[in-house]
């Protein structure tokens, strides 16, 4: 094993007879003398190799990324030739004897960090991409965040416990992925989507705080923030509040961005409603790092006999709203105006429209419809020259997500999205149920074993939907990081909740009878959270994929190109598990 990798070489080993051991990142051969940029995981050192040496001749059939092992003497550098940019960067290696550990071929792309090489190819090699720099900075800065949680909880009187990945199949999440059991006939298990039951269990066992950094997985359409599996740490505690568990983890998140980053936060993690959020930002997830919030225009819209307007208003729970793009009437073209109508469209909502500030005045299609109301408009929206107003209307959550998603965009086109912060946000006070008109009856806004709550004390069977949670997420950057509640722990309640959701009792007996009888023996009352790991890493990386911060992960379509899976296998693997294959 190394004493020392070779870019953390500096002053201190001048003098020192080493054997430096590393992989050939560039090599500068001109004939009398040559430069070899020797790397290993933590960086780069210059070797210098001048013809005299018996070993020169090595060098002429040399590829890059050749194991070497190089023995010489480490010098200072002249002043004129230090390379700031390079911890080892005020010395090099004098080299006395070559030795050619292991041979390259030519490499199917270059691992310059400048080069750009697509992500299929850099897929297929990814252990050739992994030794990239920016990529082996990926993987140090995962390894620190979890060192960092590991040792908060750890210190926080947690256990860590591992749960099984080969679960039960049950209703109440997305789509599983199934493994078929070769004992059991036609019977199968399930990859878990989180160990949301048994971390409960473990609190019925008495365990109080338990904690896991685990590998879940989810048979779901994939994005660039979403794999099909994933890590998320998992935490539960026994005899909690909501306040309990964000405390513990904005403590928590606050260490990681000093361990990470080397910034202390100090301040309070702002705390909004649901309602605010979707009021505000249009969104659940709120990006608070610019402003740009919508506006709510119903009231002043209610009078106005404006086609556009009093279509909109007529739908169920009908709305208009807007935000404002400061000087962005120049910004954008027809055609990118239409992109970004076809966006807010796309949404199901009655009808688009904007309006370039001009003279203190609305101007274009909408200047008729709000004359009467002009200066209130400008003075709610603190609309000056030159800025855009753009303005949609129909349903409320339609509209209000419509906005979200427009808000968005137009930062990102507008620049004006601030990378360097780090904008936490918890977002509370969630209703429990959500109506879902496809289905025909209410599900859980997070999950059927969230804990209820009615501020006005009345009965949740009569009015399911005026029922709120003790739910939370903690929100990063405009990226749902992590969510958790407090849990529902009696047994009546819980088959309440099932009943609600639509299962029958003979459904919800088979698949959480285990579960529901372990509710009436002394159960506490506990509540959680899990974060979001991979998105986590991604976003103090300033990753836009969460693949770039997985060593192995799947592509966009849920395949691995390196290790040709999802794979066929044999027809006698196929006949253990009793299973037929259809075209």
């Amino acid at each position: 094993m190394k004493e020392r990798f070779i870019g953390n070489y500096g002053l201190e080993q001048v003098g020192q007879k080493v054997t430096a051991k590393g992989w050939v990142a560039n090599i500068r051969n001109h004939g009398k003398l040559a430069f070899i940029e020797l790397r290993d995981r933590e960086g780069l050192l210059q070797v210098f190799v001048n013809s005299d040496i018996a070993d020169f001749d090595k060098l002429h059939d040399l590829h890059k990324e050749s194991i070497l092992a190089v023995t010489g003497e480490i010098v200072a550098r002249d002043e004129r030739f230090v390379n700031p940019h390079l911890k080892s960067g005020q010395v090099e290696l004098r080299a006395e004897k070559i030795e050619v550990i292991a041979s390259s071929k030519t490499l199917p792309f270059e691992l310059d960090n400048h080069a750009h090489a697509g992500e299929e190819i850099r897929q297929k090699y990814r252990y050739l991409d992994l030794r990239r720099e920016k990529m082996t900075a990926n993987l140090k800065l995962r390894h620190q965040v979890t060192k960092t949680i590991r040792d908060y909880l750890n210190q926080a009187d947690f256990i860590d416990v591992e749960t099984p990945y080969l679960t039960k199949s049950t209703p109440e999440g997305a789509r599983d992925f199934l493994v078929p059991s070769r004992v059991f006939k036609n019977q199968f298990y399930a990859l878990p989507q989180s160990p949301q039951m048994l971390k409960q269990l473990l609190m019925g066992a008495g365990l109080e705080r338990y904690y896991q950094i685990v590998r879940c997985f989810r048979d779901e359409d994939l994005r660039g923030d979403r794999q099909p599996e994933f890590t998320q740490v998992d935490l539960e505690m026994s005899f909690v509040s909501e306040e309990d568990v964000r405390n513990l983890v904005e403590g928590m998140l606050k260490a990681v961005v000093k361990a990470s980053r080397g910034v202390e936060l100090t301040e309070d993690f702002p705390i909004i409603s649901y309602e605010q959020a979707m009021r505000r930002f249009g969104s659940d997830k709120p990006d608070t790092r610019f402003a740009m919030e919508l506006k709510d225009l119903t009231e002043l819209s209610r009078g106005n006999s404006s086609l556009f307007l009093q279509k909109g208003l007529k739908k169920d729970n009908g709305a208009v709203m807007g935000i404002c793009a400061k000087n962005a009437g120049k910004a954008f073209t027809n055609r990118q105006m239409a992109a970004l109508k076809q966006l807010v469209m796309d949404f199901g909502v009655a009808g688009f429209a904007t309006a370039t500030i001009a003279d203190g005045q609305v101007t274009g299609s909408l200047k008729s419809t709000f004359k009467d109301h002009n200066a209130e408009l400008l003075d709610r929206f603190e609309a000056e020259d030159g800025d855009v107003i753009f303005f949609v209307t129909g349903s409320l959550k339609r509209v209000q997500e419509a906005l979200g998603a427009l808000r968005v965009r137009l930062a990102k086109d507008l620049d004006l999205i601030d990378d360097s912060k780090l904008n936490f946000l918890w977002v509370v006070d969630w209703p429990l149920l959500e109506w879902n008109d496809d289905l025909g009856r209410y599900q859980a806004m997070h999950h059927p074993f969230t804990q209820g709550a009615f501020e006005d004390g009345s009965d949740w069977k009569e009015n399911p939907e005026k029922m709120m949670s003790r739910a939370y997420d903690i929100v990063l950057n405009g990226y749902e990081i992590g969510g958790g509640s407090l849990r529902i722990h009696e047994r009546s309640t819980q088959e309440t909740m099932f009943e609600l959701l639509g299962m029958k009792k003979e459904d919800y007996e088979r698949d959480f009878g285990f579960f529901l009888e372990a509710l009436e023996y002394g159960f506490p009352p506990h509540g959680g959270l899990a974060l979001g790991l991979d998105r986590l890493v991604m976003i103090l990386a300033g990753e836009e994929n969460i693949r770039e911060v997985i060593a192995f992960p799947k592509n966009g379509q849920g395949a691995d190109a390196m290790l040709e899976s999802p794979s066929s296998v044999s027809d006698q693997q196929l006949a253990d598990l009793r299973l037929d294959l259809r075209d």
